[in-house]
């Protein structure tokens, strides 16, 4: 949660999105310095302005629209920021945040913008990144959303003990490393929200607070799990934690040490899991502390199955290539759809874990799906796998980096179809414009809302290369 808004580096560049472009005349008030008009919004989410001299002012908790009287709080040379001192004219799209840790948490930075205009924004977000490279799409990319609320699995809260000996449970602030105290949060599923308070009351209570760095919290489909990172071991302690784990039916355990610590379960190790939509029913997608999951289990979902309508028909036994694989969350629907597929990451207790879910759901199904560890990184590897594997389709599911090695290699050996999903645009758009340069068009094209209330967003774009008989007609691209 810590992480969500975080700014990205070159605000700068970081545009104003399309949302609400009738107001992009918008201007400032004359004889009032810190009178601003907001003209748009940049992609983080930020209100911009111009001043009468024309420098641009990003201005943090201002709408397209309105007019805002602003304290600026960094001065740049090209822009500066600024927050709102007072909300002279509102957009009719602001509405009161319903969290209470709104603007001093700095998790969901867009909840006083209504839920649709968030939505419009995150969709005119990706069409302008694509834009700046030359790539136009023909239409609005798709919106795969879910609940606005309560929605979030995982989540991961810092712990700080003051000078003064007080406990603080909670995520970060904006632009801080100081804890905010979170006693609930929207956004969290319910059986997580509910530990929050146990959770701070059970911190005051340890003899050895100071040992404890932050909580990771998840919902599996075996309940919850609550995971401490622990640097050093405390018998007293651990036996407050048992204690807890009983009175609230989690599932607990620790990663303890300083340097390459271990994970030490403080109950019966469980086998913890989560579902994932396939063509003829949910597959068990297994988990552990530490591996990668979507925090939005309702967006994955559609995400997944978004992704096996965009590449159906698959026939029996066509070759896929799974680049960041992670635990199979797109390899395994996949495979049950009948495709062979080699699905590679670079975490080896993942890949691990990738062989094992494909052996548990392979009963009944006959998935075929062979698991391998390689850096994604290298571009030598990404070729030998393409020349190795010659698949007719390639998924990538790179962090936030992007996939610019294996972009690259896909150039030198085009695939007939591609599937690009992406946690950052702006590593996509750079993906993107190697892919389309090197022959690719887009066929069809999604924004995820991920991470409600935010100004993170998720998308999907589907590749298809010219001549491999399965271009599809009127492609959504041009470059």
């Amino acid at each position: 949660m810590a992480m969500l808004g975080k700014r990205r580096p070159g605000r700068a560049s970081s545009g104003v999105s399309g949302l609400q472009g009738h107001q992009a005349g918008h201007r400032e008030a004359t004889g009032e310095q810190d009178a601003l008009g907001i003209r748009g919004l940049a992609h983080d989410g930020r209100g911009v302005a111009r001043t009468a001299r024309g420098k641009t002012v990003f201005v943090e908790g201002a709408l397209p629209g309105e007019r805002v009287r602003v304290a600026v709080h960094r001065t740049r040379k090209r822009f500066d920021e600024a927050h709102v001192r007072e909300l002279l004219v509102a957009s009719a799209e602001r509405v009161a945040p319903p969290c209470p840790h709104f603007g001093r948490c700095g998790g969901c930075d867009l909840q006083h913008l209504a839920l649709p205009a968030q939505r419009r924004h995150k969709q005119a977000v990706l069409e302008e990144l694509l834009g700046r490279q030359g790539i136009a799409l023909a239409a609005s990319p798709e919106l795969l959303a879910g609940a606005g609320e309560g929605y979030r699995r995982r989540a991961r809260l810092g712990v700080k003990v003051d000078a003064d000996g007080g406990i603080h449970l909670g995520f970060r602030a904006r632009h801080s490393h100081r804890l905010v105290d979170i006693d609930a949060c929207t956004v969290l599923v319910p059986v997580l929200d509910a530990l929050l308070v146990p959770l701070h009351q059970l911190l005051a209570d340890l003899e050895a607070p100071r040992q404890v760095g932050h909580l990771e919290l998840l919902e599996s489909d075996q309940g919850a799990v609550v995971v401490v990172r622990q640097l050093r071991d405390h018998p007293g302690d651990a036996r407050r934690w048992q204690a807890f784990a009983r009175a609230h039916g989690v599932h607990l355990a620790r990663w303890l040490g300083r340097e390459a610590a271990e994970l030490d379960w403080l109950t019966p190790v469980p086998t913890l899991s989560c579902r994932v939509p396939g063509p003829d029913g949910a597959l068990t997608l297994g988990i552990a502390p530490g591996d990668f999951l979507q925090a939005n289990a309702e967006v994955n979902d559609l995400m997944v199955s978004t992704a096996l309508s965009w590449l159906s028909p698959l026939a029996a036994g066509e070759r896929v290539l799974d680049l960041f694989a992670g635990v199979g969350n797109f390899s395994l629907p996949l495979a049950a759809a009948g495709a062979r597929v080699t699905a590679v990451e670079g975490n080896p207790a993942m890949v691990a874990r990738l062989g094992d879910n494909a052996c548990a759901n392979s009963p009944g199904r006959r998935l075929v799906l062979e698991a391998r560890q390689a850096d994604l990184a290298e571009p030598t590897a990404v070729r030998e796998l393409l020349q190795e594997v010659g698949p007719e389709v390639v998924v990538l599911d790179p962090p936030r980096e992007g996939a610019e090695a294996a972009s690259r290699a896909l150039m030198e050996h085009p695939v007939p179809r591609l599937l690009y999903i992406s946690c950052d645009p702006a590593t996509l758009a750079r993906d993107a414009a190697h892919l389309v340069h090197g022959g690719y068009r887009i066929r069809h094209a999604a924004v995820a809302d991920m991470f409600v209330h935010t100004s993170h967003l998720e998308s999907m774009l589907l590749f298809e290369y010219p001549g491999s008989g399965r271009q599809a007609q009127g492609a959504t691209s041009d470059g």
